[in-house]
């Protein structure tokens, strides 16, 4: 089978030769640093260490919101760009550049004829509902702005869900992409950082006009947060999202459990980086962790979140090796 081929199938819960073998995450600079003190080649992007260590190649394009001016409006100790309607209107015409449509289009076209053979799947990330008033407002004032700014908070989801509307009808004639995520980072290690009825009210109408229009392309809708992510879960789901990454064990996440709990989730990540650096028993025992799901369906294991500076390239070549061996369990 191809990369591509074996991707899609896992996502459709269908059977494969194996399963992909991927990083979804880039890796910590500090990992990288190390890894090239101990003898790994320097200067290579995502590409050449997907080859390096023998990983299935994938395309990521994210496509953002904002352009380079819009850093003008950040002032020095404020966290973010806005504070008020004022403020919006007057950030707004930095927002939302023909350029990153534009070159979005020549990157599509670049590597449509790899996609199309198969080489690798591409991945779409959109800026989601909860990650793009937060950079606008900043953290502190982001997590106010639902009580002191409700109508501001429903104006910049309407502008941003027409963008990515946009996007869509622009990107896909050109290449459809075989998955998306909608950045988000909304939940922590003591679970979501909104309420289910904050949730509702101010994200889940937002997506509901977005995702059936990826939906009609045939795209499987992830939503990247986080931490603990189960008691959002059924939110998730609720709003038409498919799928959930990374799944951190570090936080609590059971991904066994949730597979029991919605059995149509499409999950990837999950596989607790924090026993890599404990040598090939304690990640052996994590992957008959995961054994089950993996054969499940709909689930694509990778490192939770990056893989950190204390695991060495002698421990990176062994989780490779039983990577290697459970995907294809």
């Amino acid at each position: 089978m191809t990369n591509r081929q074996r991707f899609v199938n896992a996502l459709n819960f269908a059977p494969a030769d194996r399963l992909p073998m991927i990083e979804w995450a880039s890796w910590w600079d500090e990992t990288l640093e190390s890894w090239q003190r101990q003898g790994v080649p320097a200067g290579l992007d995502s590409q050449g260490l997907f080859d390096y260590w023998s990983l299935d190649d994938h395309r990521q394009f994210w496509l953002g919101a904002g352009s380079n001016e819009m850093q003008a409006f950040k002032k020095p100790g404020q966290a973010g760009f806005i504070t008020d309607e004022a403020s919006y209107e007057a950030l707004l015409p930095t927002l939302f550049p023909d350029s990153i449509i534009e070159n979005a289009v020549k990157g599509l076209q670049r590597i449509k004829p790899q996609h199309d053979r198969g080489n690798f799947p591409v991945w779409l990330t959109l800026e989601g509902f909860f990650w793009w008033p937060r950079t606008l407002f900043g953290i502190e004032n982001y997590l106010y702005s639902f009580y002191d700014h409700p109508a501001l908070y429903h104006r910049i989801c309407a502008d941003l869900a027409a963008w990515h509307l946009k996007l869509i009808e622009v990107l896909f004639p050109v290449l459809t992409p075989d998955f998306m995520t909608f950045a988000e980072d909304m939940s922590y290690n003591h679970g979501p950082m909104l309420s289910e009825s904050t949730f509702n009210t101010f994200l889940r109408p937002y997506y509901e006009k977005v995702i059936p229009v990826l939906k009609k392309h045939g795209i499987k809708v992830l939503v990247d947060t986080d931490g603990d992510v189960t008691a959002m879960a059924p939110w998730l789901l609720g709003a038409g999202v498919e799928g959930i990454l990374p799944l951190e064990r570090q936080a609590g996440v059971d991904v066994c459990l949730l597979r029991q709990q919605f059995p149509s989730l499409i999950m990837v990540g999950a596989f607790d980086k924090t026993v890599m650096k404990h040598g090939e028993a304690a990640m052996r025992a994590e992957f008959e962790r995961l054994l089950p799901v993996m054969q499940s369906g709909g689930f694509i294991l990778s490192v939770d979140h990056q893989t950190p500076p204390d695991v060495t390239p002698e421990n990176y070549r062994v989780y490779m090796t039983l990577y290697r061996e459970y995907v294809r369990r």
